[in-house]
């Protein structure tokens, strides 16, 4: 597994990288060797911030955890993503051996500098889209801890869609007409 770390408005140890890759180490068991981890750690107001983002096997996890001690703040972050998949293992398993999640996502980012504008672009992504069904969206999506998620819908000819989690609970899907 290959590690990233970045640090915001905080400048910590050595042994917190090498205690948050001992513990993310852990999750290696779920991935390949070509998986990666990036660990962003924060401090605001006296919490300590984990965000924990996993990638491997086509597949995004996310965890963003606020403790009193980065140490304990790492192992929650940890915990969730493991309870994710757990929560999960019977569709990523499904879904990985028939290749379902195997795609590649590169993301740009670029940001743009423009306070005059409030209706200026503050961040661009861009990321290449395979297509994949309305369930694979929507867990990708829960797995990422996101409230929308963009595709490619396989169940209707590979055209542009969008899952997302409505107000009342449920599900909704925005899908352009082929």
């Amino acid at each position: 597994m290959k590690f990233q770390y970045s640090e915001k408005k905080v400048r910590l140890p050595g042994n917190v990288h090498t205690y948050a890759e001992k513990k993310v180490m852990k999750l290696a068991r779920f991935f390949d060797e070509e998986a990666e981890a990036l660990v962003v750690f924060s401090v605001e107001k006296n919490r300590n911030n984990v965000e924990l983002t996993v990638h491997g096997a086509g597949t995004w996890f996310r965890a963003s955890e606020s403790t009193s001690d980065m140490f304990a703040s790492i192992d929650a972050a940890v915990s969730t993503i493991e309870r994710k998949i757990r929560k999960n293992k019977t569709r990523l398993s499904r879904r990985l051996r028939q290749d379902a999640f195997v795609r590649s996502a590169d993301e740009a980012t670029s940001f743009v500098e423009d306070n005059e504008d409030e209706l200026a672009l503050k961040r661009v992504k861009q990321i290449q889209m395979k297509s994949m069904t309305r369930e694979e969206a929507l867990m990708q999506m829960n797995l990422l801890g996101h409230t929308f998620f963009a595709f490619r819908d396989e169940d209707n000819d590979g055209v542009f869609a969008v899952v997302y989690k409505r107000n009342d609970g449920g599900y909704g899907l925005i899908e352009d007409t082929p």
